[in-house]
């Protein structure tokens, strides 16, 4: 390890534009970030080694680090050179980055991560600046601001060469760099290594006292390195082993210890610029909760499977047919939406909390008993969990006739997707549930499916979206992969042909049809549909044409392998919150499935 005297004190300001806006603060197309994360909070890091969003201590608490949105807050690790190039990549099987500098003078990374598994109240940083292969000298700064960059650090204090403050409701200690110096409000050091020379900086962050002393890192780094291989069983024998581990590495990281996964780690990454499409997206929803669950299933028993049954199966107890849409990660009340006042991601406002609390979506509860059966098939429910299973079924009988926000959450309609993702999930629990209800369960799933052919049967025989909307819509793929029809049924056949013909572009695939016009014009190309897509062609029989769907859309990401929701495919760029947790689960399911016979017995 370095001396520590190798940190010697920076007197150099920050580097600023004519404005005195750091550019290193100034934000990255959405492919440049990594994410490194914990189960309970996330941090998106960019090229300039720019830790530019965190929230702490919680997914939805306030951010610390929103220079992403245009905030103050960050945490630069950065070489001191005019000229280099960035890279970088994930350790096996983990969330463990590796940011990777090609200098004038030589190699230099920074290995970062969140001490894992996480505690739901303190959050560790861990930084470690390396000289690959030459002497190297690294710029470091540090601005923790709470409140969304409302509140930054004060009382700052160094003792033994160990810093202390707070920001907010936080308390802070950072280690690693006892000769920064303070300047406009951040710590500022610089690190000077000698070839083959390591250096540690570890910061924490908590809502509760700290503990006496600073955690020693090559313990914290030995503890995260087993932890994730631990929590993480390997994968193999797929379309592509390397990007469905790392999927399950992203789906771990934003999974909490209570069981909740969020959709995404960040709020208000624009979905399409200037008109209004930004949401936030830091709590669990219900359908990407059970989308994951059902693609871990694909592997066998998996932990995350259990995770996924157990946190549906709670909030079902507990709201029954009152069940909300999204949860916070402890299983809480999503906060209203409200503006936040950052300037933003260029094209979006800022905001915090959803509307989805407003909202009647009755494809969950189809899509949680698909999640049950996929776990049934396993031997993985019990008792609590097939009391869940009686709720979400009751909940269907009672509100299959009523109009709903549907999947896409619009306007409340008779979705013929809602309706028919419950036709789904009520044959696949008759199937691999208990014997008794099956036949009542298959009885209901008829009348479901012979009620949505009379109201949103199209006249060329496929399914539209509702009635009187005769529009085809991706989504409509997932009924006949689910199981609510046969996959040689008419209707299954003709959705599909509609759907690759209408919706299907340069190898991507739309929701559906905005207006007239290209459908590039009203958004981007959704890689959920992508990945479902792919998992149609092969539930046909058409392995060629599956590969293809699915190569195509797997290559819609960043270098560090991030989906978002949506892919421009003009510009070739992400555009939505980053990582989107349900593009990673369908190319997980779809790199197990597109593995296998088509033939073989579906899981659900």
């Amino acid at each position: 390890m370095a001396d520590p005297a190798a940190c010697r004190e920076s007197t150099a300001p920050a580097p600023a534009d004519s404005t005195g806006h750091d550019h290193r603060l100034r934000p990255h197309v959405l492919r440049d970030y990594a994410l490194i994360a914990d189960g309970e909070r996330g941090a998106l890091i960019g090229p300039r080694g720019d830790l530019a969003w965190m929230c702490a201590p919680r997914w939805d608490s306030d951010a610390v680090f929103s220079s992403l949105l245009g905030g103050p807050g960050a945490y630069v690790v950065e070489p001191d050179s005019d000229r280099y190039t960035w890279g970088g990549f994930y350790e096996d099987r983990t969330l463990i980055w590796r940011s990777h500098w090609v200098t004038a003078t030589g190699i230099v990374e920074s290995r970062d991560a969140l001490a894992f598994p996480g505690d739901p109240h303190t959050a560790i940083v861990l930084r470690r600046i390396v000289a690959v292969d030459a002497d190297a000298q690294v710029d470091v700064e540090l601005l923790v601001a709470a409140g969304f960059g409302a509140i930054p650090m004060d009382t700052i204090t160094a003792e033994s060469g160990v810093w202390t403050m707070r920001a907010g409701p936080l308390r802070l200690r950072w280690t690693g760099a006892p000769d920064a110096h303070i300047h406009d409000g951040r710590l500022a050091a610089t690190v000077r290594l000698r070839c083959g020379e390591y250096h540690d900086l570890v910061l924490e962050l908590s809502d509760r006292t700290l503990p006496g002393r600073p955690p020693d890192p090559d313990d914290l780094w030995t503890r995260t390195e087993h932890a994730w291989h631990r929590a993480l069983p390997p994968v193999e024998g797929t379309l592509a082993d390397r990007d469905a581990r790392f999927a399950s590495a992203v789906l771990r990281g934003l999974t909490g210890g209570s069981g909740g996964m969020v959709a995404a780690a960040t709020t208000s990454l624009p979905e399409r610029a200037e008109q209004g499409r930004n949401y936030d997206y830091r709590y669990s929803w219900i359908r990407d909760q059970c989308y994951a669950g059902v693609a871990f299933a694909t592997a066998g028993p998996h932990p995350l499977l259990d995770t996924a049954v157990g946190f549906v199966s709670e909030r079902l107890l507990a709201d029954g047919e009152e069940l909300k849409p999204a949860y916070t990660v402890e299983g809480g009340r999503v906060p209203d939406e409200k503006t936040v006042d950052l300037p933003g991601y260029p094209g979006a406002d800022v905001r915090a909390g959803n509307h989805v609390n407003a909202q009647f979506q009755l494809d969950v509860f189809g899509e949680a008993l698909v999640l049950f059966a996929a776990a049934a098939r396993l031997d993985r429910l019990d008792a609590v969990h097939h009391r869940a299973v009686d709720v979400a079924v009751e909940a269907i009988e009672k509100h299959w006739r009523d109009a709903d926000a549907g999947i896409w959450e619009l306007d409340d309609r008779y979705w013929a997707h809602s309706r028919l993702i419950c036709a789904a999930g009520l044959r696949s629990m008759a199937r691999y549930g208990p014997a008794r209800p099956s036949g009542r369960w298959n009885a209901l799933a008829d009348t479901l499916v012979a009620a949505t052919t009379e109201t949103c049967l199209h006249r060329s025989g496929r399914w539209q979206r509702a009635p009187g909307d005769d529009r085809v819509d991706a989504a409509l793929l997932l009924p006949a992969i689910r199981g609510a029809v046969p996959a040689d049924d008419p209707r299954s056949r003709r959705t599909l042909d509609a759907v690759r013909a209408d919706l299907g572009r340069e190898g991507y695939v739309y929701r559906f049809r905005h207006e007239k016009g290209p459908l590039e014009a009203a958004e981007g190309a959704f890689l959920l549909c992508g990945f479902v897509m792919a998992l149609a062609e092969h539930q046909q029989g058409h392995r060629t044409a599956a590969a293809r769907w699915f190569e195509r859309n797997r290559s819609a990401c960043g270098s560090p392998g991030l989906f978002t929701e949506e892919f421009d495919v003009e510009q070739r760029q992400l555009r939505g919150n980053l990582p989107q947790c349900f593009v990673h689960a369908l190319l997980f399911e779809s790199a197990h499935r597109l593995a296998e016979d088509p033939g073989r017995e579906e899981s659900s």
